[in-house]
């Protein structure tokens, strides 16, 4: 049947194929019978058919102006389009992983990274280009034909998939039935990035195939309809901008969260990940009576005096496996040895409360790190990294010193430090509610070495009889000799803008979200430290090595 529509006071008769009007009801019909068995108009048919109207020339637009918003027109549906897909992608990334993440573990390996940056960015632009296709030939010829098309929308859909699937370790793989998720892969997934960028491409070229048969420019190809920017569209175009500015907002705000991000931003943030210069400067003396003073009690020269001991710990992760004596006291070799007051821990029962310094910080670092990683707790069951991804992160992929090429295998599996259940649930609500400055993460998710190492200190803590408060304070002070240049300005801001000296402050407060996550510093103490110029010359940080 076709359409019956008023025109200029006139009914008219349009086929419902190709949208062409005719008066004689008989031609309309005789066009879309034409249509449907050929699948494109007639010649002889649609030479009777009313002849259009140049919209362009109604809308009054000069035409170097329509060329201009036809162009902008169709170019801003495919970066909304390629915004929208990189919001699915970091979304679904940030299920199981992040940014930070994915570079951390693998930057060291040029032949894998490098290609999946690409393949990505690839993949991203190419949804952008199919979905810009896909409107403008909707708009010339009317909607793509179902048999013809098929192959190029599963390739779409599956192009999707395969590109999230290497992003969010395996999230989607799973869902999608694949057992074993990356792991499956020789490649490590870098496969399904090959694969999504060529099913992102396959659209592309069988559009366009599809689009050169359709501008044949002979009596059996529809006649084309005006695709051209029009008036009619302007809220279009208006609509599309809003979304650009917006999508783009959204994903800023999103992506600047991320450490690696956060820090790049930041003019004082980590120059060099390994360089760790405050521990050797003397920063007691910048020439800022307020800065000399904060530093002072943030990293008093003397140390700070724990009341938590090691204890036979570290003595029954080398008797599990889990510390390689060997390959622990290889990397120090060249770092001069352990200091004095660790030479025998690995070996010995330590009773001494540790003294933490700005010498011996980071070994204890990679101390608590692997009994942070392997201890047992219930809870630890519940944990953000007991997933698919498990062996993928930097706490656990990154912790090489033990038997197992993979720290992953030891998460969780030992009783080093046993806790009663009120005492683990006291670690688990601290963990919870405690953050690092490398990330977004809580010590519970214990997803780099700092956040392990913390859980270890505080399974220690509370198995020796630590309260709350003090759990605390140790936290607090294990973090500000780990991340001492973050620590430093927060003390600055509690001095400077709350009048409160750090002795006062309540550790509970300074390792929630708000002041110690990388988001919550970067947005409340670093921003505001700059304004009031106390920024401390020193650059140094903590990498998430061994």
């Amino acid at each position: 049947m076709v359409k019956i529509i008023q025109k200029d006071n006139k009914e008219l008769y349009q086929c419902e194929e190709c949208g062409f009007q005719y008066e004689d009801k008989e031609w309309a019909e005789k066009c879309e019978v034409w249509c449907k068995e050929h699948q494109s108009c007639n010649i002889e048919i649609t030479a009777h058919a009313i002849p259009q109207e140049d919209e362009s020339k109604k809308d009054g637009l000069k035409p170097e102006d329509i060329k201009f918003l036809t162009k902008l027109f169709y170019g801003l549906i495919g970066i909304v389009s390629s915004l929208a897909f990189f919001l699915v992608l970091y979304w679904v990334l940030r299920l199981d992983s992040a940014i930070t993440n994915i570079v951390t573990n693998t930057y060291s390996t040029p032949l894998y990274f490098w290609p999946y940056v690409i393949l990505t960015f690839g993949a991203i632009v190419l949804f952008g280009v199919n979905i810009s296709l896909l409107v403008y030939r909707w708009r010339k010829y009317g909607p793509p034909k179902l048999k013809t098309e098929a192959g190029g929308g599963a390739g779409t859909i599956f192009g999707i998939a395969a590109s999230a699937c290497p992003v969010c370790g395996s999230t989607i793989l799973s869902a999608i039935g694949i057992a074993g998720g990356l792991a499956a892969f020789p490649l490590q997934g870098l496969e399904l990035k090959v694969l999504s960028f060529g099913l992102m491409a396959l659209p592309v070229w069988l559009m366009r195939r599809d689009l050169k048969k359709l501008e044949c420019g002979d009596g059996t190809c529809p006649v084309p309809k005006d695709h051209r920017f029009k008036e009619s569209d302007r809220p279009w175009l208006l609509g599309l901008l809003a979304a650009v500015i917006v999508l783009t907002f959204v994903s800023w705000n999103m992506i600047k969260t991320e450490p690696i991000i956060a820090k790049a931003l930041s003019q004082n943030g980590i120059v060099n990940p390994n360089d760790n210069t405050l521990y050797n400067a003397n920063t007691s003396q910048t020439g800022n009576k307020l800065i000399d003073e904060v530093i002072a009690k943030v990293l008093p020269e003397q140390g700070f005096q724990s009341k938590i001991v090691l204890s036979d710990s570290m003595v029954k992760l080398v008797q599990n496996g889990v510390i390689n004596r060997e390959k622990f006291s290889a990397i120090y070799q060249d770092r001069g040895g352990l200091p004095t007051e660790l030479k025998d821990v690995l070996d010995k029962s330590s009773q001494e409360p540790i003294l933490l310094t700005r010498q011996n910080a980071n070994y204890y670092v990679n101390l608590l790190w692997p009994l942070g990683l392997a201890n047992y707790m219930s809870s630890n069951k519940e944990s953000p990294i007991n997933g698919k991804s498990l062996f993928n992160f930097a706490s656990t992929g990154g912790w090489d010193l033990g038997k197992e090429e993979n720290g992953g295998a030891y998460f969780n599996k030992f009783k080093i430090v046993e806790l009663m259940p009120e005492q683990e649930a006291l670690v688990t609500k601290i963990a919870q509610n405690a953050y690092r400055p490398c990330c977004n993460n809580s010590t519970f998710y214990q997803d780099c070495n700092h956040g392990s190492a913390l859980l270890g200190l505080l399974q220690l803590g509370a198995a020796q009889g630590l309260t709350e408060d003090e759990l605390y304070r140790e936290a607090l002070a294990f973090n500000s000799f780990w991340f001492p240049h973050n620590y430093i300005q927060t003390a600055l801001y509690f001095k400077a803008v709350k009048n409160i000296d750090w002795e006062n402050v309540d550790p509970k407060i300074v390792m929630g979200k708000d002041y110690s996550s990388i988001g919550g510093w970067y947005a409340n103490i670093d921003s505001e430290i700059k304004k009031l110029g106390l920024v401390p010359q020193d650059r140094s940080g903590a990498n998430c090595g061994v």
